[in-house]
C-alpha cells in the first residue's frame, strides 16, 4: 500500500497528534495519557518522540507533560520557559516547572499503576 493512500487511523503518529489537538485549552495531559487516548496504551515514549519531531506550529504541544506533572524540557531552557509561558497564558498554574493535577484531571497512569486499594466490606 502506498504511503499517500494510508488511512490516518492506521498511523500511530497521526493518532497521537490528534489526541494532542483534542486537549482543551487550560488543561494538560501526560504523555502516557495522550498515548492511551490515541489507542496506544503503554506507548508514552512514542508520544514523546512524535511530539519532539513535530513541525506544526498550531499543535498545542505545551499541554503535554510528564506523568508527574513536570515539564520535560531541562529547567531554564528556552523550551521550558516557552511551555511555562504558554500554559500560564491559558490559565494553568505552573510552579517550578510543574503542574499539580488533582481530582479527575489527575494523570491516568497514576490511577492505573497505583497500588491496589483494600476492598471494603459492608457490615449488615
Amino acid at each position: 500500500m502506498a504511503a499517500a493512500s494510508r488511512n490516518p487511523k492506521d498511523d500511530p503518529a497521526a493518532r497521537i497528534l490528534a489526541a494532542v489537538r483534542a486537549i482543551p485549552p487550560g488543561q494538560v495531559a501526560g504523555y502516557g495519557e495522550v498515548a492511551r487516548r490515541a489507542g496506544l496504551p503503554g506507548r508514552a515514549r512514542l508520544a514523546a518522540r512524535v511530539l519532539s519531531s513535530n513541525t506544526d506550529p498550531q499543535l498545542p504541544w505545551h499541554r503535554v507533560l510528564r506523568a508527574d506533572g513536570r515539564i520535560a524540557f531541562p529547567e531554564g531552557s528556552s523550551g521550558w520557559r516557552e511551555q511555562c509561558q504558554r500554559l500560564r497564558a491559558e490559565g494553568v498554574r505552573v510552579e517550578g516547572g510543574r503542574v499539580r493535577r488533582t481530582g479527575e484531571a489527575a494523570d491516568i497512569d497514576a490511577a492505573l499503576w497505583a497500588p491496589p486499594q483494600p476492598r471494603r466490606t459492608r457490615s449488615r
